[in-house]
């Protein structure tokens, strides 16, 4: 049983997920195996999964290795094989996520969604045919996924008692990941102002219980971690998840477009309740902002929108409350022996800011 705190791996072990990518393109692999057999829209629609999955940073699966390792574990397959199920979970969000914004393209190129369409059009399809396959695409695909990421889970090799407990934790991620997404969402329909408490909490429930806190505490009860430590994991991974989503929404807004791949308008055109937006809403500058919310921007109007939103403080506001929730999971990590360097998963993405001139 580990204590309270752990044994500090090296800082490039933990970092090193080459087996969990491998044990993800074997699921991915036997997944599409099995469309072949089925017919020839079930193995395109595998090969979409599988190119959904490409690309990502693999900080999930580096999570829970860095969690079990600090805490001694033995577990080794079974890191590699619930860190690819994280990683594909979030594959699933990633496509459900496309979905919802009515997006084609996921990082610089088409996702599932965007394939099919382009399939669809390519073989005569009109636009509201390719457009309805390429809903039911992404749909399928990330119920695919999730599947797919449950059964790893649930086959990983440990003890009965240990299985069930890792299942509970995928179950509450799901629930609140869930949760935030619906959050999202009803906020987006501005039928009531969205406070920056609600924004916090909408950001907090769409990331960190899944990329954050799901993969801590799984590489702890991997590890065979108590309770008390399980959910200190849960504590750092919330404070990440929060630092995490706030540097993605001032990313969404003020990163190049050329280094993120990520839109810098799409936040904007869907009215994301963010809480760089929602400390707009409280500023004098906020209806000239709210002007240009709701549609598609031109490079003119962006660079107006940023403009703005450096002038009245929110991006200072947004980025001073990022860094707050880094010291905080810092504190967290050095009392449990965690690797220093997980908030680099975070401050990593920053130099993909423009500065505040550029934005200016």
């Amino acid at each position: 049983m580990a204590t309270q705190t752990g044994t500090r791996p090296a800082a490039c072990h933990w970092r090193d997920t080459a087996a969990a990518d491998r044990t993800l393109s074997a699921m991915l692999g036997d997944g599409r195996s099995r469309a072949a057999l089925s017919s020839p829209d079930h193995t395109r629609l595998w090969n979409a999964l599988e190119d959904a999955s490409i690309g990502g940073k693999r900080f999930r699966p580096a999570l829970v290795r860095a969690a079990h390792d600090t805490f001694d574990g033995t577990e080794h397959e079974a890191v590699a094989q619930v860190g690819a199920a994280i990683e594909l979970l979030h594959t699933a969000f990633v496509i459900q996520d496309d979905v919802i914004d009515g997006d084609d393209i996921r990082r610089g190129r088409p996702n599932v969604s965007g394939t099919f369409r382009t399939w669809a059009r390519e073989h005569g399809a009109d636009e509201d045919a390719a457009a309805e396959l390429a809903l039911t695409a992404g749909i399928l695909a990330g119920d695919l996924a999730m599947a797919t990421a449950l059964r790893a889970i649930a086959t990983c090799g440990v003890s009965p008692a240990v299985t069930n407990r890792l299942l509970d934790l995928f179950d509450t991620a799901l629930q609140i990941t869930t949760a935030g997404e619906l959050a999202d969402v009803r906020l987006s329909l501005g039928l009531e102002p969205a406070s920056t408490d609600a924004s916090l909490a909408m950001a907090e429930h769409k990331t960190s219980a899944y990329s954050f806190s799901l993969p801590l505490q799984a590489g702890a009860l991997l590890a065979g971690a108590g309770p008390d430590i399980v959910q200190e994991c849960d504590v750092v991974g919330r404070h990440l998840g929060v630092a995490f989503q706030l540097a993605d929404d001032l990313l969404g807004v003020f990163g190049n477009p050329d280094l993120t791949r990520k839109s810098t308008t799409c936040d904007l055109r869907t009215r994301k309740q963010t809480p760089l937006l929602s400390h707009a809403r409280s500023t004098d500058e906020w209806d000239e902002i709210d002007s240009h919310l709701g549609r598609d921007l031109g490079d003119a109007e962006l660079a107006e929108v940023r403009r703005l939103l450096t002038r009245n403080g929110s991006r200072e506001f947004a980025t001073g409350l990022m860094h707050e929730h880094l010291r905080l999971a810092q504190a967290h990590i050095t009392a449990l022996c965690l690797p220093t360097e997980l908030p680099s998963i975070i401050t990593d993405s920053l130099t993909l800011l423009l500065d505040d001139s550029e934005a200016a």
